[in-house]
């Protein structure tokens, strides 16, 4: 039977077309070794099954508390804000639909957030996996400084924060296609909430060749941009100044190198090379996994069609006399 009293942790998870990657989500969250959650999907305007997918999963867990919220399409920060708005818990972790937690996920974020009362979110290092069977592959993260968040994403969205955290943000800013968790991260910081980050790898991005992660790469100085407009009292003068052309004149020309402010260039270029050696360590790891398993093919090929070694040549049986 479904519990009364208002759970400890919401998880909040978007779908737009993910019906597919929806159910080992979900599994994820029903596998946590702390129970007292519940999960809101809120299907953001698919066009796939996610509803029925959903309302599926209900079905088999009618001890848990799980619902669906269906709304027209407006973009992952809408549906975030949704799910939020709606769900119950103290502490909210945003989930998307492609991606998943490991079983201590909240168990270790709860126990940081209930244990230090000046802590407003808890995040974690990240695990990369693939639709195949490739190994998964951690990336570490720093400890939370508020200095190193305005200069590069340090936390990734799916972190464990305190509700009243999105309530005086304003929740995610609804007009940013991407970015808007990093910007959402300043404007807690903005706002005096502080976070703690937790050296284990307990969020798992799922690694594709599309997504909203490589929009936001391609974008960087856009949404730095949007960010710089967000929160101006954080950036000097002449920041302000061109985030604003960004957004309101020739993009084009002011997001060109020469015409981009040294402190937003300099801070693009580490986020540049950050995610470019990550990258490379995916890259590298994936060819040299592929390179074994088609070894390991030929050699069982090889191995199959090998004549076994002869014992030694048989003598021709010769009559013998009585």
């Amino acid at each position: 039977m479904p519990q009364s009293s208002d759970p400890v942790v919401s998880v909040v998870i978007p779908c737009h077309d993910y019906a597919r990657y929806l159910p080992d989500a979900v599994s994820s969250v029903l596998a946590q070794t702390f129970e007292d959650w519940e999960l809101v999907v809120v299907d953001d305007g698919s066009t796939d099954d996610t509803a029925e997918v959903t309302e599926g999963l209900i079905a088999q867990h009618p001890d848990r508390r799980i619902r669906l919220l269906r709304q027209a399409n407006a973009g992952v920060s809408a549906a975030r804000n949704t799910g939020i708005a709606a769900a119950a818990g103290r502490y909210i972790l945003p989930l998307d639909a492609d991606d998943m937690i490991a079983p201590t996920m909240l168990e270790k974020t709860v126990a940081v957030l209930d244990s230090e009362p000046e802590v407003a979110i808890a995040s974690t290092d990240v695990f990369t996996f693939t639709d195949d069977d490739l190994p998964p592959q951690v990336m570490p993260l720093p400890a939370y400084s508020r200095k190193l968040l305005l200069q590069r994403l340090i936390m990734f969205y799916c972190s464990l924060y305190r509700r009243e955290a999105w309530q005086t943000v304003g929740g995610y800013d609804e007009n940013m296609r991407a970015g808007e968790d990093w910007d959402f991260w300043i404007g807690c910081a903005e706002h005096g909430f502080d976070a703690y980050h937790i050296h284990e790898p307990l969020f798992g991005a799922r690694n594709k060749d599309t997504g909203l992660h490589l929009e936001a790469a391609e974008n960087d100085l856009a949404i730095r941009a949007r960010i710089v407009a967000n929160h101006p009292e954080l950036f000097k003068p002449i920041t302000r100044g061109w985030a604003h052309a960004v957004l309101s004149q020739d993009a084009e020309a002011c997001l060109r190198d020469e015409n981009v402010p040294d402190d937003i260039l300099t801070r693009a270029t580490e986020m540049d090379q950050f995610l470019g050696a990550v990258m490379a360590l995916q890259r590298t790891t994936r060819v040299q996994y592929y390179h074994i398993r088609r070894l390991e093919k030929a050699l069982a090929a090889h191995g199959a069609t090998a004549t076994p070694p002869s014992r030694g040549r048989e003598e021709t049986p010769t009559a013998s006399a009585v």
